[in-house]
């Protein structure tokens, strides 16, 4: 079974784009590099030609990757989406049952996540415990810093 990456337009686009880049400016500067401490002389004692060898191989890994992040990438469109209980894309107001803190946040792939913006993957431990509730449930969390309870406070979408 393949192993799908739910997107939203933005984040395809931005992967895209990623990709281009290192597959254009990425290889050449990569090729560059290696054809400089190639013309430095003996290449089984040259560090710079080895660290560029190694460099073009970390850069043939992460361009793999984005392409088969992109080639099982399914584009989900927000307005299609259901508000009545918690699932990707969702932004969700909940509230720390502990600490009676109320955050938002919203839940992306794993690819788009970014703690600064609010935005948590849907795998994490948070993104799993509060997918499929609805408002006024409790999730419950099992976290690295032990077990929390989080009430849905409210669920939208966009």
């Amino acid at each position: 079974m393949a192993n799908y990456t739910y997107l939203t337009q933005t984040g395809y686009d931005r992967l895209r784009s990623e990709l281009d880049e290192l597959k254009t400016t990425g290889r050449q500067e990569a090729a560059r590099a290696i054809a400089e401490a190639r013309s430095q002389g003996d290449l089984s004692e040259n560090a710079e030609y080895d660290a560029a060898k190694d460099a073009q191989g970390l850069l043939e890994f992460k361009i793999n990757e984005l392409e088969t992040i992109l080639a099982n990438a399914r584009i989900i469109d927000e307005s299609q989406l259901d508000s009545s209980k918690v699932a990707i894309l969702s932004n969700v107001t909940i509230k720390n049952l502990k600490t009676g803190k109320e955050m938002t946040y919203k839940l992306v792939s794993e690819t788009e996540a970014d703690a600064k913006q609010m935005r948590i993957s849907v795998t994490s431990p948070i993104g799993q415990g509060l997918l499929g509730k609805t408002v006024g449930e409790i999730a419950k969390v099992a976290t690295p810093a032990g077990a929390m309870e989080f009430e849905v406070m409210g669920i939208s979408v966009g």
